[in-house]
């Protein structure tokens, strides 16, 4: 069902340059990142408590078709072209600004509801997390 982006579809990102969508608040590019910002506190701290909740992006919910659980959520985010808006990577590497999930929890430039739906919306510490791991070239430690 999902598949992942196709050095074709890479190379048709590059020659049209990158998206200029509205810059997602918190995009941050001057300030230092965080080196403890990894995807194992990125799972345990937003995605199995927020997201990964019955319902939602759960093996029951699959909103979107993504499982946000661990063991699952990595593959499920890193490199997956977005549902909702295609032309984006859910988590783009170095590049939280076009990375969908960045936008849809800042709710900058996206299709649909800011994530968590309905709020109450991560902290500005949980952002700046997801942020700094996205920066780091959302590893997958």
């Amino acid at each position: 069902m999902f598949r992942k982006l196709t050095p074709l579809i890479l190379l048709a990102g590059l020659a049209c340059g990158r998206l200029k969508e509205p810059t997602a608040p918190g995009a941050g590019a001057g300030d230092p990142i965080d080196p403890t910002a990894t995807f194992t506190r990125v799972q345990n701290e937003i995605f199995t408590p927020t997201c990964g909740q019955l319902g939602c992006h759960d093996t029951l919910g699959r909103q979107e078709g993504m499982i946000l659980s661990p063991g699952r959520a990595y593959a499920m985010t890193v490199g997956v072209a977005s549902v909702e808006t295609p032309q984006l990577v859910r988590v783009m590497p170095s590049d939280p600004t076009n990375s969908y999930l960045y936008r849809k929890i800042t709710g900058a430039g996206i299709t649909g509801d800011r994530m968590p739906q309905g709020g109450p919306y991560l902290s500005d510490a949980q952002t700046k997390l997801v942020r700094d791991w996205i920066r780091r070239g959302a590893p997958n430690d």
